[in-house]
């Protein structure tokens, strides 16, 4: 009886080991999935009308808002921020830009005060800005200022410098183990380099040499010994450079990764844990796809994954200790077979100048016709420009997952050239995650609000003496202007408030200032929307070889004579059609004083013709508003130009003949959380206030709204004497479309026509369907 219940008890903690393991597996498999269903993610894609710019032309930009998760078009930001910056992240040109069904578009005219150098384009929306900066849109951008002197180099310049980094495989480098090393070496302009290379240790024994596989990067074996050191000696258009590698750590884990045509094999080796479980959560875009247990014999053992299991993309290998502490990171690629296949054909090879283009477009899911949002651009093809651009689907699948700047990302997707993928993956991955937030089962706080219906204005009131936040006071902002666009808010208990806007546009003067009286010696402050943080991605030094010099005189002559004979189409901009009524219309009465015999004082007009109002003079003026033969005893909301006004004695000392109009509202409004007892609403016929001073103790600011829009300018030659005008047209970018649609057929056609600029031209034509698949597509031909 005694041996049986020895030898039941291996069994019994057998069991309560197993269960044990599946609730620590459970336990971060649901927190992992409750972290992920209230932290939304959505991504923004750039397309822009080419990638070299002369300062004096125009960029053009056309912006996709997909969700990480499905990677499909979603409609949740109203707004996104727009920035070109340079070196120091300074930014030289920024942007408000309104996004409408999940698209948007945009310019910019480049000043010729730029600089000419290399510049990063970045992209995201304010819900963005709750998360790393390498979730940002980057793209790199090259201006070059032909109307300042330009050095142009005799021989393309050897990198004085490198980068050289390692990244062991799982994430660190383990004494006695076998560990799979990946190495990234770039120059200065960010591209890859050929080079030798060795690893010694502290006595100058050489362990292992390698070269790089393909773009600078390649793997090397090494299993780091106690006590040891180890440096990377490389040597790089005859200069030896050497690298110490990461400092080898005595206790940790050591992932491998393999694959065969069936399955995925995780080795894990652990000089911690040598007999514990181990957890290994698979995930993809927010999805959790996998979790595994595997009990470490000897410190060793192997997870086995279907590849069917895996969705298409990146899959992060999250390994987890007994603890649910994340020890170790591998990522792998599954190239999509989801795409949008795009035909785009010019209806002739070769055109002459001045001759109609016309293109035939049709977008398809496999063999199927498939709808499509496009844009589209058409330019000069040179050695100026790439005829390689970035496309949004290996944007959305791969540039996106992965962290830094990737040399040719199309190569990745366009081949089969899985060593390199691998490769890439070694290289560039980073964990989405913290895992301390995710696991601590806490609903995320988020500073940054979605802008679901517009741009949102955050700012502060603050006591000027302490500088201390002031909660719960009530706030207005006001535009001045015939149009009324006020907006309210209230401090919260840090003195914090935001306002969200609706059709807000263009360059404006706002007056930001506290609702009573009392609080007019608070400071208020207005925050910049714009983010401060930024990628390590660092942007190349611009080197021009002597050889671009006919170039860069054709394209500054093609600037120049757009600039002077077609200078205010490209720098006209207009306001989008929207509701320009102020939000109280509809219940409002007006009163246009031109239709009345005009009184030479305020108080005259408001007792004689507005019979809404009822006004008293004590000590200093006071309204109340008359409702149906009762008064209301409140004082109403003064508005003038657009401006809450809070004296009533400013209102009655302005000028009535420069009022045109007079709107009341003779009931209570409500906005918001706030009763207004009834409006009155002056406007001028400037929109200037007419000459009235407004409280000296308000904020008042210029402040950009969402950018206007802007029309891409190209002539037409349908005539015969429009193709024999003198006018030059020296256009190197013929067409840009931000808004090509094709229907249900999956067909379109577009028509441009050619300039007087004889050469190469390559069309650009990328997009998104409603499913989700994206793609991107070119077609050429010349003008002689």
């Amino acid at each position: 009886m005694m041996t049986k219940r020895i030898l039941l008890i291996p069994a019994l903690v057998c069991l309560i080991t197993t269960g044990t393991a599946a609730q620590v597996l459970d336990d971060i498999q649901n927190k992992f999935t409750r972290y992920n269903q209230n932290t939304y993610q959505e991504k923004l894609f750039a397309h822009t009308d080419k990638s070299f710019y002369l300062a004096g032309e125009v960029l053009w930009f056309k912006l996709y808002n997909v969700s990480e998760a499905h990677n499909k078009l979603v409609s949740a930001s109203k707004v996104a921020y727009v920035e070109v910056l340079d070196k120091d992240n300074n930014p030289i040109m920024q942007a408000k830009v309104e996004l409408n069904e999940a698209t948007g578009n945009g310019s910019f005219y480049i000043p010729v005060s730029a600089n000419s150098g290399n510049y990063k384009l970045r992209a995201y929306t304010n819900w963005m800005k709750n998360f790393s900066a390498e979730r940002y849109f980057e793209k790199a951008i090259t201006i070059v200022n032909s109307l300042k002197e330009i050095t142009l180099q005799n021989a393309q310049p050897v990198a004085a410098n490198y980068d050289i980094q390692f990244f062991p495989e799982g994430g660190t480098l383990i004494n006695n183990l076998n560990n799979n090393v990946a190495y990234r070496v770039v120059g200065t302009d960010g591209k890859g380099v050929e080079f030798s290379g060795a690893i010694i240790n502290q006595r100058n024994d050489t362990i292992t040499r390698f070269k790089p596989y393909k773009f600078g990067i390649g793997t090397f074996n090494l299993k780091p010994g106690d006590g040891n050191t180890y440096t990377a000696v490389l040597k790089i258009n005859g200069k030896t450079i050497t690298k110490p590698l990461p400092q080898p750590t005595a206790l940790g884990y050591a992932m491998q990764l393999s694959d065969d045509a069936e399955q995925i094999k995780i080795a894990v080796k652990s000089t911690i844990n040598t007999t514990g479980a181990i957890y290994l959560v698979i995930h993809n875009r927010q999805t959790l796809t996998g979790a595994k247990t595997l009990n470490l014999i000897n410190g060793e053992g192997s997870f086995l994954v279907d590849k069917k299991s895996l969705h298409e993309g990146v899959s992060h290998f999250t390994l987890f200790n007994s603890d649910k502490q994340p020890v170790g990171e591998r990522l792998y690629m599954v190239r999509p077979t989801q795409k949008l296949a795009i035909e785009a054909t010019a209806d002739m090879p070769i055109y002459a100048s001045r001759k109609n283009v016309s293109v035939a477009i049709q977008t398809k899911d496999n063999s199927n016709p498939e709808a499509a949002d496009l844009s589209m651009a058409v330019y000069r093809l040179d050695s100026l420009e790439t005829s390689s651009p970035e496309s949004i689907h290996t944007y959305i699948w791969l540039t996106s997952e992965l962290k830094g700047s990737i040399e040719s990302p199309e190569y990745y997707l366009s081949t089969n050239d899985n060593e390199a993928l691998d490769n890439l993956m070694l290289t560039h991955g980073w964990s989405k995650y913290k895992w301390d937030e995710v696991l601590q089962a806490k609903t995320p706080v988020f500073k940054y609000m979605p802008e679901f219906d517009g741009h949102i204005i955050t700012g502060k009131i603050t006591d000027p003496v302490s500088n201390a936040g002031v909660k719960n006071r009530l706030v207005n902002l006001g535009v001045p202007g015939r149009r009324v666009q006020l907006y309210y808010s209230q401090s919260d208990a840090d003195g914090n408030f935001t306002m969200s806007t609706k059709n807000f546009v263009g360059p404006n003067e706002i007056v930001v200032q506290p609702r009573l009286e009392q609080d007019t010696l608070l400071k208020t402050q207005i925050f910049s929307p714009f983010s401060e943080q930024y990628t390590t991605t660092k942007v190349a030094e611009l080197n021009l070889h002597k050889s671009l010099y006919n170039s860069l005189a054709t394209h500054s002559l093609g600037m120049q004579l757009q600039n002077m004979y077609s200078g205010n189409k490209l720098k006209q901009q207009y306001a989008p059609l929207m509701d320009t009524t102020s939000f109280y219309n509809g219940s409002h009465k007006e009163y246009l004083l031109d239709n009345y015999t005009r009184f030479t004082t305020m108080e005259e007009v408001l007792r004689e013709y507005i019979h809404e109002v009822w006004v008293s003079r004590p000590d200093r003026f006071k309204f109340k508003m008359i409702n149906n033969d009762y008064l209301i005893d409140n004082q109403p909301l003064l508005i003038f130009d657009g401006v809450p006004i809070y004296n009533p004695n400013v209102v009655v000392a302005a000028d009535p003949l420069k009022v045109k109009q007079i709107d009341v509202v003779a009931h209570e409004f409500y906005k918001g959380n706030t009763t207004e007892y009834g409006i009155i609403s002056f406007t001028t016929y400037k929109g200037d206030f007419g000459g009235i001073e407004i409280n000296p103790k308000a904020l008042v600011m210029d402040y950009e709204g969402l950018q206007l829009k802007r029309d891409f300018f190209s002539p037409i030659y349908e005539t015969q004497q429009q193709i024999a005008s003198h006018m030059p047209d020296f256009r190197t970018v013929l067409y840009w479309s931000p808004n090509t649609y094709t229907d249900n057929t999956g067909k379109t056609i577009v028509r441009f026509y050619t300039s007087d600029q004889t050469g190469k031209y390559i069309g650009v034509i990328q997009g998104i369907s409603a499913s989700g698949k994206a793609g991107l597509q070119t077609f050429s031909f010349e003008v002689k």
